[in-house]
């Protein structure tokens, strides 16, 4: 089981790091740049989450495996005819994006699970899911994605509310349940353009 929670976050830091490594790409960053935004994204999420649950150092900097994978993918996608193949892909970063936001939300609820409450559960796998996109939005300049772009945290507090209802029946349905609802959430509101009121 610790292996496929292994497998997963590898899953989910890459896709992060290729979401952020393009955003980078598109603000026309310098390589240092595309690298800082590519491992933001993809270990902030994890870093914040360990310190509401009081987990020092953060993972991602005793095991900072995490750390470089998100530099080698980011220093990847620098590469000319790789970010110029991306770049002009949107579906790419669309379900990148997903994919890591599908992945690091359950991955957030399982490191909750021990303290028994289900609000607790939530937000951490909500964080987890969309702190590191947070960050990259702000240290790009632009306004948090979350508040304004389609149906993005929402998706993930309703997939960290299923995986922890399940939890208790079976964690690998949980997280599979969990990571589906997220997932398709995610590009059902990208193509039917679901947004939530806005003022």
């Amino acid at each position: 089981m610790e292996l496929l929670f292994f497998v997963l976050e590898i899953i989910g830091t890459v896709a992060f790091a290729v979401s952020g490594a393009l955003a980078a790409i598109r603000k026309k960053m310098d390589i240092f740049g595309v690298v800082i935004l590519g491992m933001t994204t993809a270990v902030a999420g994890g870093i914040i989450r360990d310190l509401i649950l009081g987990v020092t150092p953060p993972a991602a900097f005793v095991e900072p495996v995490y750390a470089l994978v998100a530099v080698g993918v980011s220093l990847i996608i620098f590469i000319p005819a790789i970010r110029k193949a991306l770049s002009r892909l949107e579906a790419v970063l669309l379900v990148m994006d997903s994919i890591g936001l599908a992945i690091f939300t359950v991955i957030g609820v399982r490191a909750g699970m021990q303290y028994h409450n289900l609000f607790l559960n939530i937000f951490v796998g909500t964080v987890t899911g969309v702190g590191g996109g947070v960050l990259r939005d702000l240290f790009a300049g632009n306004r948090p994605y979350i508040f304004v772009k389609h149906f993005y945290a929402c998706a993930s507090i309703i997939g960290a509310l299923i995986c922890s209802l399940l939890w208790n029946f079976n964690s690998l349905i949980a997280m599979i349940c969990g990571m589906g609802s997220i997932f398709v959430l995610r590009i059902l509101a990208a193509v039917f353009k679901w947004s939530l009121p806005k003022a």
